[in-house]
């Protein structure tokens, strides 16, 4: 990637300056997405910018290979901010999974500690059921019958088959 920094603007320099490791580790989630979101998009402008270059050359060159030689520039543009994507999708996923595992350990934790973590209530759902407690089914008449013709369907396929 470093043979290609000459290519890059001063601006564009300065986002890839973002990308050292000292820097993305001072990086919190929401601060890797902005940076995953501006580097994306630098990405998928030079990329396009690449490929319509190349295209118009086609015709003038005769062929694609011959074409290629004329965008040197902008192929290494695209390049190195596709090399930066790469680093902080992967840095940006390494935290995202971190904290979502930070997450977890802290709700396992209350639950364990008694506490739920969900909205907070009088202690009772809509249905007046105590809240923490699971909802006893009862069957209904309808229920039992659909279960009943179900298991029925079920048989005479099975009848079926068995008869072949």
């Amino acid at each position: 990637m470093e043979q290609y920094l000459w290519v890059l603007k001063s601006k564009e320099r300065d986002l890839i300056r973002e990308l050292e490791p000292e820097r993305l580790a001072a990086l919190d989630e929401d601060a890797l997405l902005a940076l995953h979101k501006r580097v994306r998009r630098a990405r998928n402008k030079h990329t396009t910018n690449y490929r319509r270059g190349a295209a118009e050359r086609v015709t003038e060159a005769g062929g694609r290979g011959a074409a290629a030689a004329g965008s040197d520039k902008a192929r290494g543009r695209a390049y190195v901010f596709e090399e930066a994507l790469a680093i902080v999708s992967e840095h940006l996923a390494r935290v995202a999974h971190e904290e979502a595992e930070a997450l977890k350990d802290e709700r396992l934790a209350r639950a364990r500690a008694g506490k739920w973590s969900g909205p907070q209530s009088d202690g009772f759902t809509d249905s007046g059921v105590a809240a923490g407690r699971p909802r006893q089914h009862t069957k209904s008449a309808g229920g039992k019958k659909r279960d009943a013709s179900s298991l029925a369907q079920g048989a005479r396929r099975q009848a079926k088959r068995d008869a072949r």
